[in-house]
């Protein structure tokens, strides 16, 4: 598909002076850390069939972010979003599943969509679910998924979620988590599967697989393949949002 495409129609005026830049619908808040970003990760822009746009808050390390939860980050994301914002895009998101510690903060401030962790995606895919059904949560760390960040995105007691961390897993959590080392693909792969075989095997009312941890979309496509259930990461929900903000005109016949 081309994007903007005008087939048979006559163009538009355009008038000087609107914006430096055009064509990013989205608009991707990177925490400061140095990764290993294979395509699939939110941080690859090849991961998307669309243009996207980023801006690196500097100084948001995961260390502040997923362990210290530190309030003072906020206003570094703000300032972030606003030149993003000012830049064209349509809609904030980040890359990280912890970033819900500051969903409803960024979500008043700006007057653009706002969804910062792929955990918003729970209550919708919870309602998809037959009753005592469980969503199934593969995370980075999960002694630091805490009740309080899942209510930020209004995952409550009524909403059953089980929850595996990578935290014990050092092929990713020493590259991805400490940035040290190097990323090996497929044993990283294997584990991943590895854990969501587990959670699927250890509780039976797991019937969907969400990942919260923008450095797993890279392997839904194994997992999906090893458990036969949906998988949704930072991807399924950024397309999502995409698809409302950029619509096309639908070609066939009747």
């Amino acid at each position: 598909m081309v994007y903007g495409g005008r087939s048979g129609r006559s163009p538009r005026l355009y008038p000087a002076g609107e914006r430096y830049i055009a064509g990013e619908a989205i608009g991707i808040l990177i925490i400061d850390c140095l990764l290993p970003l294979p395509p699939g990760d939110v941080a690859n822009a090849t991961t998307y069939p669309f243009p996207v746009r980023y801006r690196v808050v500097k100084a948001a390390s995961s260390n502040r972010l997923i362990y210290e939860r530190d309030p003072s980050l906020l206003p570094l994301f703000i300032e972030a979003g606003w030149e993003l914002i000012h830049e064209g895009v349509k809609a904030l998101t980040g890359d990280c599943g912890y970033l819900a510690l500051f969903q409803k903060e960024l979500a008043d401030e700006f007057p653009v969509p706002v969804f910062m962790s792929s955990l918003l995606q729970i209550p919708f895919i919870h309602r998809t679910l037959r009753g005592g059904e469980k969503v199934g949560i593969i995370c980075a760390d999960k002694s630091n998924l805490t009740e309080q960040l899942l209510r930020n995105v209004g995952v409550d007691e009524n909403i059953p979620v089980q929850i595996a961390g990578m935290e014990d897993v050092p092929g990713f959590y020493d590259p991805i988590v400490r940035q040290k080392g190097i990323l090996d693909f497929e044993k990283v792969e294997a584990e991943v599967v590895r854990k969501a075989k587990e959670l699927v095997a250890n509780d039976d009312k797991v019937k969907v697989i969400l990942l919260e941890c923008s450095d797993l979309p890279p392997y839904a496509a194994a997992i999906q393949e090893a458990v036969n259930l949906p998988v949704f990461d930072f991807n399924t929900m950024i397309n999502y949002i995409f698809s409302s903000l950029v619509r096309y005109r639908y070609d066939g016949f009747v």
